[in-house]
């Protein structure tokens, strides 16, 4: 099960003038029955709710007074998640005429035209006050809160990531709380606005849509409308148009971003040892977490013990104690139940340290993990993702699914988790393709090949899996660039993989003050070739830039060095594109100069300052 819970608005989506009809409620109830949980996110106020909705019950948690309190149906718990209203802001309202209000826990309520009355009074008291619409509508609220964030606390109380809840609705108040969901959909009734952002617009109105969505999850969980949520997907890296320096009139082109469907991947990263795996690796987990999906790596050598935002355990013996993210808990030995309770808290990462174990115990041990990782997700829909590096020593060629089985904790959990088509989500990082398991590689729909022979490990995976070799032409790669296949598409792209933070930071600050040399050096020379001056880096070049003859900058612009420069010197090709435009706009040079140095100010030096300190031009 992917999607585990759902999360509806009440007024215009479940509910149609107030009331929730019999057709609608048996969905709901067919909802909970197939195991999952419903939870009500309205702008109404508790006690309203209570007498227009006699099936609360229905619900886990109610999310009322548009996100500001929490109320658990079973049995009564009600939590304010912000402050009352300001002593003196109703009274004042009602002094300037405005009425009907109502108040709430935290919300106060009112309705069109006085909402410019309201943020007169707001900002005439200095109040920390926001105001939401909803259909005519004016809600006032305390700062920072929204739908959003009361279904934040509805899911941390729940134990479940918003990665696996369907969101619907059908007003203004509801974009926050739908950009939240994995998934959002809109019933036909819905503001144009709301149609435009959500992932599915649904055919019917009111409950009948909310029935039809509900219909489309029990069919299949959403499978039909995969991709559709383009919000979710994980960068993978920049594809090469093919040209080797950026050109007019095609600057759109110069790169597309390679994405993943974070549902519907097993990615095999491979190559020799030091080709850069372990990066591009760190790089998909850095990510992942960013979006808020959990992970689990797997590191049998130890490679990734600095995981930024991850909690380690396992590694080398240097004390005791409690993991905290980013930091090792140094027990020689990871357990397969340390490992499970850092997973129950679905905002947490997991790093499994496995270098404390003997190298021929370790497969065993993954083996066993594995079986649990697979169980967990099947009651859990987390990890979202599990990352196994060195994967041709714990895949190896003769492993099977008969593993997992043999592994698992129960019956049930052994059936499911030991279907080879449940490994998916994965990213495998490997030597050669052709030393992991083939049921493994059965499920891979990418191939990141790194390394001096790209083109070697796609052949090796192609040969391996008996399918034709890959189509395309085999064009050498640019440094930092890797060789993408699709198998289903027998495509190959040579793509340049996003780097993590850190790795950027260095790739920053090495542009900025590094020692180029060689061709790489971009020497201003002027009209007449007169001038001789090398700029081995971007502070440098701006000094120089900045100091040279308003001819010899333009000599250089019009021959578009700056840009072929920044293309093949500092491999930027988003610089290198956005350079082109201006060297092509022919403006004066003092225009152009200033745009160019606020490209690198923002690319660059804005970049190393927020990191902790930058060089200026002037103290090049």
């Amino acid at each position: 099960m992917r999607y585990r819970a759902l999360a509806t608005d009440y007024d215009g989506t479940i509910a149609h003038d107030s009331g929730v009809d019999e057709p609608t409620i048996a969905a709901l109830e067919k909802l909970r029955a197939s195991g999952r949980t419903l939870i009500l996110v309205t702008g109404r106020e508790l006690a309203e709710l209570k007498v227009v909705c006699p099936r609360l019950d229905l619900f886990e948690w109610v999310v009322s007074e548009n996100g500001a309190q929490l109320y658990r149906p079973s049995d009564g718990q009600t939590t304010l998640l912000g402050e009352p209203p300001p002593a003196g802001f109703v009274e004042e309202l009602k002094r300037r005429g405005v009425g009907p209000i109502s108040v709430g826990g935290c919300i106060v309520a009112t309705w069109e035209p006085h909402e410019n009355t309201v943020l007169n009074v707001i900002r005439d008291l200095g109040l920390e006050m926001h105001v939401i619409f909803n259909k005519g509508a004016v809600m006032i609220l305390p700062a920072a809160v929204n739908k959003a964030t009361g279904l934040t606390a509805a899911l941390e109380r729940l134990g479940l990531s918003p990665h696996e809840v369907v969101g619907v609705g059908d007003a203004e108040n509801d974009h926050a709380f739908l950009n939240l969901c994995e998934f959002s959909a809109a019933v036909s009734n819905a503001l144009p606005a709301l149609k435009d952002r959500a992932d599915l617009t649904l055919t019917r109105d009111h409950g009948a849509g909310v029935a039809e969505l509900i219909d489309h999850m029990l069919a299949d969980d959403l499978a039909q409308f995969d991709g559709r949520a383009l919000r979710h997907q994980i960068l993978l890296g920049t594809r090469r148009n093919g040209r080797p320096v950026p050109t007019l009139q095609t600057v759109a082109q110069v790169g597309e971003d390679i994405r993943l469907n974070p549902f519907d991947n097993t990615l095999l990263i491979a190559g020799p040892k030091g080709s850069g795996k372990s990066s591009i690796a760190s790089g998909l987990a850095e990510r992942l977490g960013d979006h808020g999906y959990q992970y689990c790596m797997i590191d049998p050598e130890g490679d990734f013990a600095q995981a930024a935002g991850a909690t380690v355990v396992g590694g080398v013996v240097l004390g005791q104690g409690t993991a905290q993210p980013g930091e090792s808990k140094h027990d020689a030995v990871p357990t397969i139940d340390e490992a499970s309770q850092v997973l129950k808290n679905p905002r947490s990462n997991l790093v499994v340290n496995l270098s404390g174990l003997p190298a021929d115990e370790r497969p065993a041990f993954f083996h066993k993990l594995l079986a649990r990782l697979l169980e967990f997700r099947v009651a859990t829909g987390r990890p979202h993702w599990i990352l196994v590096d060195e994967a041709q020593q714990l895949f190896p060629r003769d492993w099977n699914a008969a593993a997992l089985q043999a592994n698992s904790k129960t019956g049930d959990g052994a059936a499911t988790a030991g279907d080879p088509a449940k490994l998916d989500r994965l990213i495998l990082a490997a030597v050669k393709p052709s030393d992991v398991s083939p049921a493994v590689l059965a499920q891979v729909r990418k191939v990141l090949a790194v390394g001096p022979e790209p083109h070697a490990v796609i052949d090796d995976f192609c040969a391996d899996m008996d399918m034709p070799q890959a189509a395309g032409e085999r064009e050498p790669l640019r440094p930092g660039e890797v060789l993408v296949f699709a198998p289903g598409e027998r495509s190959l792209a040579a793509v340049r993989p996003t780097p993590t933070r850190s790795d950027r930071l260095r790739r920053i600050r090495r542009r900025l003050e590094g020692d180029l040399t060689g061709d790489d050096v971009f020497v201003f020379r002027g009209p007449e070739n007169r001038l001789k001056l090398r700029a081995q880096n971007l502070n440098i070049f701006q000094q120089m830039a900045e100091g040279v003859d308003p001819e010899t900058w333009k000599f250089h612009l019009k021959r578009h060095d700056v840009s072929q420069w920044f293309a093949q010197a500092l491999q930027d090709d988003a610089l290198a594109a956005e350079t082109e435009q201006i060297e092509a706009a022919d403006l004066p040079p003092e225009e152009s100069l200033a745009r160019i140095t606020q490209l690198i100010e923002k690319s660059y030096r804005s970049v190393v300052a927020a990191a902790g300190g930058a060089k200026s031009p002037a103290a090049g």
